[in-house]
């Protein structure tokens, strides 16, 4: 018998367990809203909950493992905890991507819930908790759910993660925040319309899906009043935001709008494509003010021949002249991308020639990512693939290469001027760490600043000259210690 596991306030709690980007972040506090509203308790610790969700990542093989080993980890709780934990259910781009398919192969979990269940996610999960049966989807392209064209595309006729709808559409706050800290991701779109051979996301996320501009504002306005010092703008692809809204500058119109807002003090964008990248964009990011001169460039290779196979574009001397843009701007921009090594067919020349480019481009941080088949992906159907040895000494090439330069160009940045944005207060005054301008949340590093003021706290955003540097990560001294 299922020991009795409501708490005083008679509520069911429930854990959030969130894997892969910033906009499962995002996702997850929209279902925790959602939940929150619906009855549920919020709580942090899985151990302590009557129901745990996992929103899982669907994106590459490492992701799935990890997903598939916290559902493992998650499920283990009904029987450890003396029957605390009744359910345990997966959300996410995983459970979306493979559906049934994964609820056969995992029936460790309760139940695998696609985006069509989000809406009413509370009585599912209520359902759940009680005994009854989901029947998990049949996955579906989701690019055949909207129109081709996308200023026909109305978002409102199905459940689009963070767009069409969440906690707003009750009447509610947007999302349930799952983290207190002073940088929050503000979703602009879900979904994507390129078709890049190697990528399976706008299979399972569906077509591109802009919200609307006033949407975004008042999430943003809200976010401002919940202590959020920082929005970091995130989609499967920004450079697009507005085409389905019937203006591709709605971005640039929109930036200043967020950069003021009260309480704002940095906003940040993400995930933009080079081959979308147009000038304005770049000025509006460069130059407005409270908008961070960061530019997340997806570049993926830099052989023009390996880049049409990918079905993408560009070449060394275009991506490079995108950089100048940039530096044109702002010289201390900070510039982020992720390239993908032993594409199928790439020759020892073009793998020297993504080499080369990185060499020359002055990145400040790097993603390398070794290549791996997809599910339903055309490059999965590609005859002239490299053997794994030889992808694995290649990513170990380019890995060590790229943690040469990036260490290089951190230290290029010794002298500067920088303003850091505390995150973290460790123990006594040189414990203090946040990030520069240049650093993305995460995965870009870290600033640790010496001689802060004693009633420093989590959110301030000081001056500081950057004096050292560790990899990636920098060491500032605040402006005015020690003098």
């Amino acid at each position: 018998m299922t020991a009795s596991t409501t708490a005083p306030d008679g509520l069911l709690s429930v854990a959030m367990v969130t894997l892969g980007c910033a906009r499962n972040e995002v996702d997850s506090e929209e279902l925790a809203g959602r939940l929150q509203a619906g009855g549920f308790r919020l709580v942090d610790d899985p151990e302590g909950a009557d129901t745990v969700v996992v929103n899982t990542c669907g994106f590459v093989e490492s992701a799935k493992k990890d997903s598939v080993d916290t559902l493992l980890q998650a499920a283990d709780l009904k029987t450890s905890n003396g029957g605390k934990t009744q359910a345990v259910v997966a959300v996410g781009c995983l459970a979306e991507r493979y559906g049934k398919d994964l609820a056969e192969s995992l029936p460790e979990a309760d139940a695998i819930l696609g985006f069509d269940d989000y809406p009413d996610i509370a009585a599912r999960l209520r359902s759940i908790v009680a005994g009854e049966k989901h029947q998990s989807h049949t996955p579906q392209d989701r690019r055949k759910l909207l129109p081709i064209s996308p200023t026909e595309r109305d978002a409102s006729t199905i459940s689009v993660p963070g767009v069409s709808g969440g906690a707003a559409d009750l009447g509610l706050p947007f999302r349930a925040r799952l983290d207190s800290g002073p940088m929050a991701p503000l979703k602009l779109a879900s979904g994507c319309d390129r078709r890049c051979t190697f990528c399976a996301i706008p299979a399972f996320r569906g077509s591109f899906v802009s919200r609307r501009p006033s949407d975004v504002i008042k999430e943003a306005h809200w976010l401002a009043e919940q202590g959020v010092k920082e929005l970091f703008l995130v989609s499967e692809n920004s450079t697009s935001y507005g085409k389905d809204l019937g203006d591709l500058k709605l971005l640039e119109t929109m930036l200043p709008e967020l950069a003021a807002i009260d309480g704002i003090d940095w906003v940040r964008v993400s995930y933009l494509q080079p081959a979308e990248t147009r000038p304005g964009l770049i000025e509006a990011i460069a130059t407005t003010p409270g908008v961070v001169p960061y530019f997340d460039l997806s570049f993926q290779h830099a052989s023009a021949s390996v880049l049409r196979r990918m079905r993408r574009f560009g070449d060394p001397d275009s991506f490079l002249a995108l950089l100048e843009q940039v530096r044109d701007f702002a010289p201390e921009a900070g510039i982020r991308s992720n390239v993908i090594v032993g594409f199928p067919g790439e020759t020892e020349e073009e793998f020297q020639t993504l080499c080369d480019f990185l060499e020359a481009a002055r990145l400040d941080v790097t993603g390398v990512f070794g290549y791996s088949d997809e599910d339903g992906t055309e490059a999965e159907s590609f005859s002239d693939k490299l053997d794994q040895d030889e992808i694995d000494e290649r990513t170990s090439h380019l890995t060590a290469l790229v943690e040469e330069l990036t260490a290089q160009r951190a230290e290029e940045r010794i002298g500067e001027t920088i303003q850091v944005l505390v995150e973290r207060l460790e123990d006594g005054p040189d414990g203090i760490e946040g990030r520069a301008a240049f650093q993305g949340p995460e995965v870009d590093g870290t600033t640790t600043l010496v001689g802060a003021p004693s009633d420093t706290r989590v959110g301030d955003l000081l001056t500081a000259e950057v004096t050292g540097t560790e990899g990636v990560d920098l060491v500032a001294t605040v402006a005015g210690a020690g003098r």
